[in-house]
């Protein structure tokens, strides 16, 4: 049977009509190219000898590349359907090839020179080398010449370097007179797609030898001049080239890269760095970290789908801070491989897909009565009873019975934090326990009669909660825990974490415990950047232990560069730590996509920003912005509800998104800024962005100096969480005022 092979897309917006006949059309190609109705033809006239086109329907027509071999079968790369006049015209000036530097498969335009190479004979000044790139748009001037300085010069990389990679000549020339990332990208735009994500990584000051690694790229020899289709193949094979070439595994992955607008975006092509993580072994626990947008949840898909591909009975958990997270989880990887099997218990075999309170309370049923004596070593002497959650009012009511207690440890923020930092994960049950205990990362000092006092509170705190039978979810996490340590047997084989910068101690502690220490235990993506929920965890303090297997994303794809720009100024001037306690540097993150400026909009009143958020929404949808792509997101429930009656009274009619209503297509959604988490639109209102709104009072009001500055920097990440959901327009809406998080 043919091998169908995904190239990039030459399709346009076509109809679901279309697409199905499509899908058709490649069904019966796969199953057979000698089926007289594919009209399966060459072009006359063409630059490259394999290339095809075949009858989708009267009017339309795919474009391929028929790549023979040595075997009986063909392979045929597929680039997408277009009008019959459209499909002749690109096949006739399209070639597929492997660039002689590094032998990376290459789609070119053969009006161009297609001859690369190597630095040691590279072309005369302007010519063209291995990419053979189809030509670009002009590079606008916005300096005087006087005072430009070349981005690669200024990284110490000169175009022999490029050239040694394997650039295309034409290319590297613009690119060396790139002065700034904008003008980059737009060197960079119709370039290979490997071609250009080695030059914006160069730009952002990866080393050459880090770029050639990443990409695999080595030098390569070919046969003759022009390669032969083994040649071809094997180049189609090419880490660098699966970042635009993808093998068709079955007819469910074909009709989704044909269906699915967004399948090729990630579920099928990843970028050879990527792929490293998503299938590599390790010998412990591993850490991948990553700004917004930079693929880490979709690494963490791929190896789960891996992971149970390779070993059909192991027992993976797929987990994440919340409910909703997971559901996310889920969806997704339905989407990446419907055959892959879900279990519906933790412990089965299969990839388990749940929020890690719901793992806790899977693993708190399993242990039945034995959870008495966990209880007991976690919270010491109280109730067995476990019912219902200690809601979190009750720290302010247990402090109220302690009249000596300073007021500025008055606060339900301080006692949840202290709590989570310190008690649960040392397990303190008595008060020469707590006055003993070393408070590592917590910004509040505490004298020894302080100490004194909050342990009273916690008593009180505890002893309500024996009374009432009640727990709070991380004191369940620390009683999992225990249970799981003592019983001494792994209840999975693999335990993948999402989102892990907003796990506290106890949940990491439960999730060390519920898988053995060994290879590819634990796989961590985190994002320091976008903690919004509780403090700062440093891993090795709770038993996981990632010296030399962590590493960094730092290519976005999601959000264009100017809107990566805006989001990451948001973070200025706060201090982020990763979960080894190393610093993280926001300045190595880059975009591989361009679009307008945010657009920042001043307003008197909250009528004047109603009214102003009205007519932008209505525009993008007079102008057939799918409406379920539009996030309007806000920092509370409250906002959420101003703005959902606003716009209802400009006849503009929204979805609220929240913990309770998913996502829906039909409308523009509006959600807090908390529950976008996850989630992307091509275009963002972030709105009543104001001086008294962000950040909250209610977050930030009535703390310690400690607490206080850690609140403002989750509120700095919420904002920058918010802005960096934009994949292509960002409008950000304030009244009076705006807020001092923003840039």
């Amino acid at each position: 049977m043919p091998q169908i092979i995904l190239g990039p897309s030459q399709t346009k917006k076509i109809d679901g009509s279309v697409k199905k006949a499509g899908y058709a059309f490649l069904e019966k190609l796969a199953a057979d190219d000698a089926v007289p109705g594919l009209h399966i033809e060459p072009i006359n006239g063409s630059a490259d000898p394999r290339v095809r086109t075949g009858r989708v329907n009267d009017f339309y027509r795919a474009v391929l590349f028929k790549v023979q071999g040595q075997g009986d079968e063909a392979h045929y790369v597929y680039l997408g359907i277009l009008p019959h006049d459209d499909a002749i015209a690109f096949a006739k000036t399209a070639r597929l090839k492997v660039n002689p530097v590094n032998g990376i498969a290459e789609l070119v335009k053969a009006s161009e020179p297609v001859a690369a190479q190597p630095a040691a004979e590279a072309a005369p000044e302007g010519g063209h080398g291995a990419g053979g790139a189809a030509p670009q748009p002009p590079v606008h001037e916005t300096e005087p010449a006087a005072e430009a300085w070349s981005l690669l010069e200024t990284r110490g990389v000169d175009k022999e370097a490029l050239l040694d990679l394997g650039i295309d000549a034409a290319l590297a020339d613009r690119a060396m007179e790139a002065t700034s990332d904008d003008s980059l990208i737009a060197a960079v735009e119709a370039a290979p797609q490997w071609q250009a994500l080695a030059l914006i990584d160069l730009a952002g000051g990866k080393p050459v030898e880090d770029v050639r690694a990443d990409l695999g790229i080595d030098r390569v020899e070919l046969s003759g001049d022009e390669e032969t289709d083994e040649e071809l193949l094997a180049a189609l094979q090419h880490d660098a080239a699966k970042l635009q070439f993808a093998f068709i595994e079955d007819d469910e992955e074909l009709r989704k890269a044909i269906e699915d607008d967004d399948f090729a975006a990630w579920r099928v092509f990843l970028h050879p760095e990527q792929r490293r993580y998503a299938t590599g072994g390790y010998n412990g626990a591993f850490r991948l970290s990553g700004g917004a947008g930079t693929g880490k949840t979709v690494v963490l898909l791929h190896r789960a789908r891996l992971l149970a591909k390779r070993d059909p009975g192991a027992r993976i958990l797929l987990t994440t801070f919340n409910k909703v997270l997971a559901d996310s989880l889920r969806t997704d990887l339905r989407r990446l491989d419907s055959s892959v099997p879900i279990a519906s218990r933790l412990g089965e075999p299969g990839i388990y897909i749940a929020g890690v309170d719901s793992a806790v309370h899977s693993v708190i049923q399993m242990a039945g009565s034995e959870v008495g004596a966990a209880i007991t070593e976690v919270l010491g002497s109280r109730s067995p009873s476990i019912g219902g959650r200690t809601p979190a009012s009750n720290w302010l009511d247990a402090a109220a019975t302690v009249p000596d207690l300073p007021e500025e440890l008055r606060s339900t923020t301080f006692f949840q934090a202290e709590y989570s930092m310190v008690v649960l994960p040392e397990r303190i049950t008595t008060r020469d326990e707590y006055l003993r205990v070393r408070r590592p990362g917590r910004g509040v000092a505490l004298d020894r009669r302080k100490r004194q006092l909050v342990w009273q509170v916690v008593e009180a705190y505890r002893a309500r909660a024996s009374v009432e039978g009640s727990i709070d979810y991380g004191e369940l996490a620390a009683v999992a825990a225990a249970y799981l340590e003592k019983a001494g047997c792994g209840v999975v084989d693999h335990v993948l974490v999402d989102e892990g910068q907003d796990l506290e101690p106890a949940k990491w502690q439960f999730l060390r415990a519920l898988v053995p220490e060994g290879p590819d235990d634990l796989f961590i993506a985190e994002d320091s950047h976008q903690r919004i929920y509780g403090q700062r965890v440093v891993l090795g303090r709770y038993g996981i232990r990632i010296v030399g297997r962590a590493r960094r994303l730092t290519l976005n794809y999601r959000t264009t560069a100017e809107n990566l720009r805006y989001a990451m100024a948001v973070l200025a001037g706060g201090e982020y730590l990763d979960m080894e306690g190393e610093e993280e540097d926001s300045a190595l993150y880059r975009s591989a996509r361009s679009g307008p400026e945010p657009e920042l909009v001043p307003t008197d009143s909250l009528g004047d920003g109603l009214s102003e958020v009205a007519g932008r929404v209505q525009r993008w949808l007079d102008d057939g912005v799918a409406p379920e792509t539009i996030g309007l997101l806000v920092r509370d429930a409250r906002r959420a509800q101003e703005l959902v009656q606003g716009l209802e009274e400009h006849d503009v009619p929204v979805r609220v998104v929240d913990a309770h209503r998913d996502v829906r297509p039909g409308r523009p959604l509006v959600m807090t800024m908390h529950r976008a988490k996850g989630m992307e639109f091509s275009r963002v209102v972030l709105f009543d962005v104001s001086h008294d709104t962000v950040p909250a009072a209610y977050a930030v009001d009535k703390l310690t100096e400690g607490d206080r500055a850690d609140a403002l920097l989750r509120e700095r990440s919420l904002l920058y969480v918010a802005a960096s959901r934009a994949r292509d327009e960002l409008v950000v809406v304030w009244r009076g005022q705006p807020s001092e998080l923003l840039p």
